[in-house]
C-alpha cells in the first residue's frame, strides 16, 4: 500500500508543476495585457480580459488536475488488481505445494510405519527361528540318543554287528537299485530305439542307394597259364636254376605240381606276387628263360608295376575327389588295388566307404569332403601291414600322421575298428560305412573253418552268463538266440543280460556288420490230466 501512496504523490507533483507554469504564463500574459491596455487607457477592459483569461486558465488547470487524478486513480486500481492477481496466484501455488508436501509427509509416515512393522515382524520371526533351532537341536540330541539305544537293542536282539547289518542293508539296496536301474535303462533304450532306428535306417539306406558298388570276389591266389607241360620244365630249368633265380629275384614261391597248364605263385606281398605273375607271363611268351633274362625281365616289370600303382593312386584320388594328398600316399593307395580282405578288393572297398561316408555326413549336416577323405584313407595301413609290425589301424594312423593329415582323418584310421576311442564325429561314420561295405551281400567271403569257429565263439560268449539255458547262433552268425531260466532271471534283468552279451561280443569278436542278440524268457506250465 505504501508503494501505491508514493506513486499517487509522484503523479500529483507532476501535475502541479505544469499548473504552476501555466499560472505564471497566464500572469505574464495578464501583465502584458494590462500594460497594453494601460498604455491605451483601457485598463478596465484589460482587467476584465485578464480575469477572464485567469478564470479560463484556472478552469483548465482544474480540469487537467481532475483528469490527472482520475487517470492516477485508474492506474492505481489496475496496479492493485494486477498485484492482487499475482498475490492470489502465488498464494494458490504455495497452498498446492503445502498440500503436496503434506501428502508426501503422510506417505513417508506410512512407509516408516510399514518399515517399523516389518522390523518388528523380523524380530519376532528371528526369535521364533532361534527357538525352533534350539528345539531342533534338542530333538536331534534326543533322536541320536534314541537311535543309539535302538541300535544297541537291535544288536542285542539280532546278535549281529553293525558292519554286518550295514552290509545286509547295502546288499538289499543294491538289488533294489539294480532292478530300478534295469527298468530305467529299458525305458531309455526303448525310447532311444524308437527315435534313432528310423533315422539311422533312413540315413544308411539313402547312402547305400546313392552309391551302388559292384560285388567283389577277387582271388588271393595268383596263377599263370602255360601252353603245355614242357614249359614247366623250362621254367624249372636245369637242376632248378631257373626257378631258384626267379624266386630270388621276385621274392615269391613258385608252385609247380601235376595240375596241367597251370603254375601257382604264392607270396605274402601282393605287389611282389603281381610282379612275379607279369614277369612269368612275359618269360613264357618270350620263350627265353635263363637267370640273366629272368633278372632283366623282373627289373623291367618292377618299374612298370610301380608306375601302374602310382597311376592307380592318382586315378582313385580323382575318382573319390580327394585333393591335396601327399605324393607318397598315392602309391600306397595304388597298392591297395592288389590287396584283398575276405575276397573283397581293399581299394574298391575304400572308395565305397568314402562315398558312403560323404552321403551320411551330408545327411547329418557335416563336411562331406572331409568325410570322404576319412573314408578313402581309413584302410591305408593295409598297404604296409606286411612290412611293419602291428595292426593296420595303428599302421595307417602312423602313416597319415607322418604325412601331416588332419586329426579327423588320423583318428578315423586308428579307431574305425574300436581299438582306440573315437575323438571325432567322422570316426563313427567311417566305422558304419566300413561295416556297410563289408556286410552287403556278395562283398566278402570267409572260409568254412573260420565261419564255424566264429559261430562257436558267439554261442560260447552268450552261454557264459548266469541264468542262460541255451544259446544258438542263427542267420549265418548275424543273430544269436538266448534262452534264459525264468526262475533265475526276471524281465528287467533280462534286458541287462542282453545288453551285457552284446557288449562282450563287441569286445571279443571280430565280425562285419552287426550281430543281433535276441533273449527269450518264457514260463511253460505243464500238467497231465489222468
Amino acid at each position: 500500500m505504501q508503494e501505491y501512496t508514493d506513486l499517487i504523490l509522484a503523479m500529483s507533483d507532476s501535475v502541479a508543476i505544469p499548473l504552476i507554469l501555466l499560472g505564471i504564463a497566464a500572469g505574464a500574459a495578464a501583465t502584458w495585457t494590462a500594460q497594453h491596455f494601460r498604455s491605451k487607457s483601457n485598463l478596465k477592459t484589460a482587467q476584465q480580459t485578464s480575469e477572464s483569461i485567469i478564470a479560463d486558465a484556472e478552469l483548465k488547470a482544474e480540469n487537467i488536475l481532475k483528469t490527472a487524478q482520475l487517470e492516477a486513480k485508474t492506474e492505481t486500481i489496475q496496479r492493485r488488481e494486477e498485484f492482487e492477481r499475482e498475490t492470489t496466484k502465488v498464494r494458490n501455488e504455495l497452498r498446492e505445494q503445502e498440500i503436496h508436501l503434506a501428502k508426501r509427509e503422510d506417505t513417508v509416515d506410512r512407509k516408516w510405519e510399514g518399515v517399523n512393522s516389518k522390523e518388528r515382524e523380523l524380530d519376532t520371526l528371528q526369535k521364533q527361528l532361534q527357538k525352533k533351532e534350539k528345539d531342533l537341536a534338542n530333538k536331534d540330541q534326543q533322536l541320536t540318543s534314541t537311535l543309539a539305544e535302538q541300535r544297541a537293542q537291535l544288536l542285542r536282539i539280532s546278535g549281529i554287528s553293525a558292519q554286518e547289518a550295514k552290509d545286509m542293508l547295502l546288499k538289499r539296496l543294491e538289488g533294489e537299485v539294480t532292478h530300478e536301474a534295469s527298468a530305467l535303462i529299458e525305458r531309455v533304450v526303448n525310447k532311444a530305439k524308437e527315435e534313432s532306428i528310423s533315422r539311422a535306417r533312413e540315413i544308411t539306406i539313402n547312402a547305400i542307394q546313392r552309391y551302388a558298388a559292384e560285388h567283389t570276389c577277387d582271388s588271393t591266389i595268383s596263377s599263370v597259364d602255360i601252353p603245355n607241360d614242357d614249359m614247366k620244365g623250362r621254367v624249372i630249368g636245369r637242376e632248378g636254376r631257373n626257378i631258384r633265380a626267379f624266386e630270388k629275384a621276385t621274392g615269391v614261391d613258385v608252385i609247380i605240381d601235376d595240375t596241367p597248364g597251370l603254375v601257382i605263385i604264392s607270396a605274402f606281398d601282393p605287389i611282389r606276387r603281381e610282379v612275379a605273375r607279369q614277369s612269368l607271363e612275359k618269360l613264357i611268351q618270350d620263350g627265353r628263360i635263363h637267370p640273366a633274362r629272368i633278372e632283366e625281365v623282373v627289373a623291367e616289370t618292377q618299374k612298370e608295376v610301380d608306375a601302374h600303382v602310382l597311376e592307380i593312386g592318382k586315378s582313385v584320388s580323382l575318382e573319390a575327389n580327394v585333393n591335396g594328398l601327399h605324393q607318397k600316399l598315392l602309391p600306397l593307395l595304388g597298392r591297395l588295388n592288389y590287396r584283398t580282405s575276405y575276397g573283397q578288393n581293399v581299394l574298391r572297398h575304400s572308395v565305397e566307404v568314402a562315398f558312403l561316408c560323404q552321403a551320411m555326413a551330408e545327411e547329418l549336416g557335416l563336411d562331406g569332403n572331409l568325410a570322404r577323405r576319412c573314408g578313402l584313407l581309413h584302410d591305408i595301413g593295409k598297404a604296409a601291414d606286411h612290412e611293419v609290425e602291428g595292426g593296420h589301424p595303428q599302421i595307417g594312423g602312423d602313416i597319415l600322421k607322418k604325412f601331416n593329415e588332419r586329426p579327423e582323418v588320423i583318428n578315423a584310421a586308428v579307431s574305425h575298428h574300436g581299438d582306440q576311442p573315437a575323438l571325432s564325429v567322422y570316426t563313427p561314420l567311417v566305422a558304419a560305412a566300413d561295416a556297410m561295405s563289408a556286410s552287403r551281400p556278395g562283398a566278402r567271403r570267409e572260409t568254412l573253418e573260420r565261419y564255424i569257429k566264429r559261430l562257436e565263439q558267439l554261442e560260447g560268449i552268450a552261454s557264459s552268463f548266469q541264468g542262460i539255458r541255451q544259446a544258438y547262433a542263427i542267420q549265418a552268425g548275424r543273430e544269436v538266440r538266448v534262452i534264459v531260466d525264468p526262475e533265475k532271471v526276471d524281465d528287467s534283468y533280462a534286458w541287462q543280460i542282453a545288453r551285457d552279451i552284446a557288449k562282450k561280443v563287441e569286445q571279443e569278436l571280430t565280425y562285419p556288420g552287426e550281430i543281433k542278440v535276441t533273449l527269450l524268457r518264457e514260463v511253460r506250465c505243464i500238467e497231465y490230466a489222468r
